[in-house]
């Protein structure tokens, strides 16, 4: 067996150096010679090595760099925000998933554990610690499906334009085969929806189909043309569809009297206000399907249709 001196292996140092850097941590040349038992200067030899494969690797300059940090008496990697999650988006996107109860608990957890290792190591247990609780306390959907993998099936379906086959659980248990055209995935109020045309174009609006209750899913190898003047734009749907309830393209007027004009626009996002008097707003919205009526009886006495 053949033993390696790791401390006079300058790839070892190398590969040591930049791991620490990367966990987000303070270097300083002293403690390194001590630990690899070379000089200050071989370190900073090191060091500037580490600094010339960044500037290499990397396409603009300061994108990742190496840089002394007087106070704390070290090195540190700086990474610019585009390539790496800032402490505050993490904890952000950690609260988002939490709160969205979109995954099971395994996919939840892996998903987490990948974001926190976005975080700089001396910072990670402080978010850690914002999240453990709720992380602890968090209950899954009833379904309890992993959508991960079918969520990137779907979408491979989406780009190909490939009509696809699944059977279908309706709330109320019945079972269908459908044939669709995939054109889009969205997530709204905990589940994850495919958005698609009936591939016999029965249809002149978009189905929408609950991701967790197909089944048997399955390409067609056929494929679907759309012009692109009439490429579903799945951001202008989901302005118009509420609590994806899809159906034919609907304009309905109506009055509201209510505290807070501010939540009817942010939940409808085409809502116009056509006049306001004495507190009273009429307003004009443009809507798919029935999900509106939803809301609308939602708000009581707020609302005069």
């Amino acid at each position: 067996m053949v033993t390696v001196d790791y401390n006079g292996n300058k790839g070892f140092r190398l590969l040591s150096i930049y791991e620490t850097l990367n966990k987000g941590e303070v270097v300083s040349k002293t403690q390194l010679a001590q630990q690899f038992s070379v000089t200050e200067k071989t370190i900073q030899r090191d060091i500037d090595d580490l600094r010339a494969y960044l500037a290499d690797t990397h396409f603009s300059e300061g994108e990742v760099s190496i840089q002394y940090d007087r106070l704390r008496g070290g090195y540190y990697l700086v990474r610019i925000e585009r390539e790496w999650l800032t402490n505050e988006e993490v904890l952000a996107t950690c609260k988002i998933l939490l709160e969205s109860r979109a995954f099971c608990k395994e996919e939840l957890n892996v998903l987490l554990s990948k974001l926190l290792m976005q975080v700089a190591l001396n910072d990670r247990k402080k978010v850690d610690d914002m999240i453990r609780n709720e992380q602890f306390c968090y209950i899954p959907l009833r379904h309890g499906k992993k959508l991960l993998g079918v969520l990137w099936e779907l979408s491979q379906y989406i780009t190909k334009n490939e009509i696809i086959r699944f059977t279908y659980c309706r709330k109320d248990g019945v079972q269908r085969e459908h044939e669709v055209k995939p054109v889009a995935i969205m997530f709204s109020e905990y589940y994850f929806y495919l958005i698609a045309f009936m591939a016999d174009d029965s249809k002149d609006f978009p189905t929408v189909f609950r991701v967790d209750r197909l089944d048997k899913l399955c390409g067609t190898n056929k494929k679907f043309y759309v012009p692109y003047k009439d490429k579903f734009n799945d951001g202008e749907f989901r302005k118009r569809v509420q609590f994806m309830y899809s159906g034919e393209l609907r304009k309905i007027t109506f009055e509201y009297c209510g505290p807070s004009i501010e939540s009817v626009l942010d939940r409808l996002p085409t809502a116009e206000i056509l006049s306001e008097k004495d507190g009273i707003f009429t307003i004009k919205v443009e809507v798919y399907g029935n999900g509106i009526d939803m809301w609308l009886r939602s708000q009581g006495d707020y609302i005069k249709m």
